[in-house]
Parts: C-alpha cells; sequence; structure tokens
C-alpha cells in the first residue's frame, strides 16, 4: 500500500466489531506461548531482577509487581480491547514460557496488534516483544513471531509490519531471520508519545504473510 495512503486508514470502528479467536497450543519444542497470568509474576520478577538484566536493561530491571498485576487487570487473559479514545487496537499478549528452565521460565512477551491504524503501520508496528536478557541468544522473539503468524493471517493482517530503533541489533536481526524486509527508516513525530520517550527514529520492516 502506497505510504501517502495509510494515513486514511479507519481506526478499528468498535471494540463490538472484533471478536478475539479461540486460540489452540502455540508451541515451539521448548516455547510455548501462554496467556499472562498470576502464577508467572515471581518468575518475571526474578528475570528482571537478574545481574544481566540490570546490567544490560536498567530500565527493565524497574518493573515492579503492582505494574505486572495492573497489566494483568487491564489485559484479562492477555487481551486487551480497542479504545479508539486512546487510540488502542484490539491486542493479544503472551507470555514465552520455557519448558526446560526452571530458574528463568518466562523468556520475554510477544504482543500482535489487529488493525491497519497509520501510527500501527508507520511507528508501532502490528507486532511488538521484548526477552528478557538471561533468556537471550537463543531466537525466543523469532520463534514467537513465527507462531503468531498464522493468528496474525487469521485476522487479516497481511502485510505485517515490525518496526525498531536503529540501533536494535538484536530485534533488526530478528526481522531479518524472520524474512521481512526493511522498507525504511523514518524520523518520528516531535509530539508523538514514542518520541517523548525517546524513541527519535523507526525501522519499518514489512513481511508479507503467506
Amino acid at each position: 500500500m502506497p505510504l501517502r495512503l495509510q494515513a486514511r486508514l479507519p481506526f478499528w470502528s468498535s471494540a463490538r466489531s472484533f471478536a478475539f479467536a479461540d486460540l489452540g497450543p502455540l508451541v515451539d519444542g521448548e516455547l510455548e506461548l501462554i496467556a499472562p497470568s498470576q502464577q508467572w509474576i515471581e518468575a518475571i520478577l526474578a528475570a528482571c531482577r537478574d545481574r544481566l538484566t540490570l546490567e544490560q536493561s536498567p530500565a527493565m530491571a524497574q518493573t515492579t509487581r503492582r505494574q505486572l498485576l495492573e497489566f494483568l487487570s487491564a489485559c484479562p487473559e492477555g487481551r486487551q480491547n480497542a479504545d479508539p479514545a486512546c487510540g488502542l487496537l484490539p491486542c493479544y499478549h503472551f507470555w514465552m514460557r520455557l519448558a526446560d528452565r526452571p530458574d528463568f521460565p518466562i523468556a520475554g512477551g510477544i504482543s500482535l496488534r489487529i488493525g491497519n491504524t497509520y501510527d500501527t503501520v508507520m511507528y508501532y508496528g502490528h507486532v511488538g516483544y521484548h526477552v528478557y536478557p538471561p533468556s537471550r541468544g537463543h531466537h525466543y522473539a523469532l520463534r514467537s513471531c513465527r507462531l503468531l503468524l498464522p493468528l496474525a493471517l487469521r485476522h487479516g493482517i497481511n502485510p505485517l509490519w515490525i518496526t525498531c530503533n536503529p540501533d536494535n541489533h538484536a530485534s533488526r536481526r530478528t526481522c531479518d531471520h524472520l524474512g521481512a524486509k526493511l522498507v525504511e527508516i523514518v524520523p518520528v513525530p516531535l509530539e508523538h508519545p514514542l518520541y517523548l520517550r525517546g524513541d527519535k527514529e523507526k525501522c519499518r520492516y514489512r513481511l508479507d504473510v503467506v
């Protein structure tokens, strides 16, 4: 779709017009995408307090129990309803559970936004993910993205857009291995919420889901 037309894409009409899909298991070997729940809060906090997290991702290390509980309250079973007033699309959230890591059973999280607003295709992307430092280096983000491709296609998300900061080399490698193509690097508008949190530019990767 030509870039000049993306600004005309409508917001999802209403929360009522969207139905979340009933999902079967999302499993790739020892990795499973699960619905967020309170039983994994301690595991996440342990990953956030780990030495590697403190050294490599200080902001992630600031995650609190209260933040996790607020997230679970806002997104029961990992499902976030649309909120046009706040510019929110319907969204699936998953946590990456590892069957073979009793020390760090939650490797990270991944989300899938359903819709094609201008902000989504330009700056936020359809997919967002993070992996906690103790679990990095095993392609969990890549494998999780692959697990979500059938769900994206089921909701008519094609192409799928993924964005990241230019200096996020790990995320860029994930996009490359996924088969996504770098379309461009765009400046984030000064008044945009992403700019206000420190994101000055975004790499826009396009993945044609087949």
